[in-house]
């Protein structure tokens, strides 16, 4: 299933997609009886999916999905972690081994974007870059979960883009103010639920800017796999129901790269990952004060 959350300029809510239709909360509770919360983490982690999802089949698909402006599908996860250098060849061109252990980075919410926005950037980042990711959405709060275990912990799938200024990440020595503007975390275009995915492990993923390939890979490429993401995370902190484990990018990104041809106003940025849709921005530089 592909949950959506979505806003008609408004009000705000959510429903399932199926090619470019969508079945709204309303219609969901009509056809079905249940009467689903308002709430779209309520409705995805405290049972209410799970109780509707045998039911879907009732479904009409009523209306056009392009009368819905679509928000990012999480609006406030505990947390977002995002992993460094966890792509073979993207370590591999920048020098590097992959670490045994998840290279972490926290994300603050307050950077969540959505499909078809700006990404906005002060003008006094001058080194603007993009990292297609798969994103994680975490079922239920979990600690110290084996890899065996690790599965069950996953609600679904989503693409996400972990923008980065990497002239601030260079000056920092560190990621966090680098990768946590406003802004810098676009997601969606919805969730995919796990059911929907075979392997996550083989997907393929492909980032154009202005309609030119600059990142063409998989997530065959990964070098610490999701199981053992999310069992080794869960050794250090508690994973919680709507957090979000962005697991890394592939090669292609700009960052140490010679004569590397950073974002500018304007772009256009189109991310693809094989079963979770496209995701689409515009970059948008500002005056900073």
């Amino acid at each position: 299933m592909r949950i959506v959350r979505v806003t008609d300029g408004t009000n705000e809510t959510y429903g399932f997609v199926k090619d470019d239709k969508i079945a709204i909360k309303s219609e969901i509770t009509e056809l079905t009886g249940v009467p689903i919360p308002i709430n779209v983490k309520d409705f995805l982690f405290d049972g209410w999916y799970e109780e509707i999802k045998n039911k879907t089949n009732e479904l009409e698909y009523r209306e056009d999905i392009s009368k819905y402006k679509l928000l990012a599908p999480i609006p406030n996860p505990n947390k977002i972690i995002c992993l460094a250098f966890n792509y073979v060849d993207h370590a591999k061109e920048q020098g590097l081994q992959p670490p045994d252990d998840p290279a972490l980075v926290i994300k603050p919410r307050t950077a969540l974007n959505h499909t078809k926005s700006d990404i906005v950037c002060p003008d006094f980042v001058t080194q603007l870059d993009y990292e297609i990711e798969l994103a994680v959405i975490i079922r239920k709060d979990c600690k110290n979960v084996s890899i065996e275990n690790a599965s069950e912990m996953i609600f679904g799938y989503m693409i996400f883009n972990d923008v980065s200024a990497r002239d601030i990440q260079n000056k920092d020595k560190q990621f966090t103010r680098g990768k946590g503007f406003d802004s810098f975390a676009p997601c969606g275009p919805w969730i995919t639920t796990a059911d929907e995915i075979q392997n996550p492990q083989n997907l393929k993923m492909v980032t154009k800017v202005n309609g030119e390939i600059r990142q063409n890979s998989s997530t065959s490429n990964m070098f610490i796999k999701i199981p053992e993401i999310i069992s080794k995370i869960t050794k250090v902190m508690t994973l919680q129901k709507g957090d979000i484990i962005s697991t890394g990018t592939p090669a292609g990104v700009m960052l140490n790269k010679p004569n590397a041809v950073y974002l500018k106003d304007g772009d256009q940025i189109e991310m693809e990952i094989e079963g979770l849709g496209t995701l689409n921005n515009t970059i948008k530089v500002i005056k900073s004060n």
